[in-house]
């Protein structure tokens, strides 16, 4: 029988990735002793949590559209996950002048790290010709990528507001509107490309993954409600002091409840939470949601 050397090893974390590791329950501490063959499936198993999410964007078709007072070009973006089948490829559109806020926006924080990155200039005329809008499409598609390539421009508030607000803003519109399942419709489709945009910061997405589940609970699909709970409580990670936790937590006690789940470990996370850091609890997950998105 081959006898595996056993290693007593510095678990060094890589380069940029420090501090993601050391608070993942189950990971070995530094002086821990590992086979050789344990030690490299603990490594295999790191390396995918540490893979980040890439991104490929591609601005597939352009169409013209006329109102009473304006003439203009949409652009139609589709943002596919790479290195696997992306199930849930993003479909968005947007117009020149949604471009060129969102370069106007990161020229104020991110200047020198974009100065590089051509942005397509505005013609007094051509605009509409087939020529200029391929022209166009190619020259979108490239400064998406590269902006997406500078870790610090692709985690901005700027990059991914351009990417998911105009549909969020949407959704929580119909939330307030009682419009509870075309906000589920646009939900949907967003909060899956939100999640890969927020994979370093899971929190941002908690709003709308509440927002899921008010519209799942007022249109009496409580099962449903549940399983968007479920997922926003995973990204708020027990912060405790996250204006969603307290009110998130009593809705998933009321739903568990009505499911037959088990409600009581719910309740004492809850009851935990309170006594660890009372906090002025007054406003129910609802009076929440529909706060967000106003402007």
């Amino acid at each position: 029988m081959v006898q595996h050397t056993r290693l007593r090893v510095a678990m060094e974390k890589p380069a940029g990735e420090r501090g993601a590791i050391s608070d993942a329950p189950g990971s070995p501490s530094p002086n821990s002793s590992m086979t050789t063959r344990e030690l490299q499936e603990y490594w295999r198993k790191e390396k995918r949590c540490w893979r980040r999410i890439k991104l490929l964007f591609e601005v597939a078709s352009a169409r013209i559209e006329e109102r009473k007072v304006s003439k203009f070009v949409m652009y139609q973006i589709v943002v596919i996950q790479t290195g696997s089948f992306d199930s849930n490829k993003a479909v968005l559109e947007r117009r020149y002048s949604d471009f060129e806020m969102l370069q106007k926006n990161l020229l104020k924080t991110f200047r020198e790290e974009i100065e590089d990155i051509a942005f397509p200039k505005k013609h007094l005329v051509g605009n509409f010709t087939e020529e200029m809008i391929s022209e166009r499409k190619l020259a979108f598609k490239e400064y998406l990528t590269l902006l997406y390539a500078i870790r610090c421009v692709r985690r901005s508030r700027e990059f991914i507001d351009f990417l998911t607000r105009p549909e969020l803003r949407e959704a929580f519109g119909c939330l307030r509107g009682g419009q509870y399942g075309r906000a589920l419709d646009i939900l949907v489709r967003v909060v899956p490309l939100q999640e890969k945009l927020t994979a370093h910061c899971p929190v941002m997405v908690v709003p709308a993954l509440c927002a899921m589940l008010v519209c799942h609970r007022d249109l009496e699909r409580p099962a449903e409600a549940f399983a968007a709970g479920e997922r926003a409580l995973q990204c708020l990670q027990a912060r405790e002091g996250h204006r969603y936790y307290a009110p998130l937590l009593d809705a998933m006690i009321r739903l568990a409840y009505e499911l037959g789940k088990d409600f009581v470990s719910l309740q004492e996370k809850l009851q935990e939470s309170q006594l660890r850091q009372p906090s002025p609890w007054g406003f129910t997950l609802k009076e929440l949601t529909v706060r967000e998105y106003l402007y």
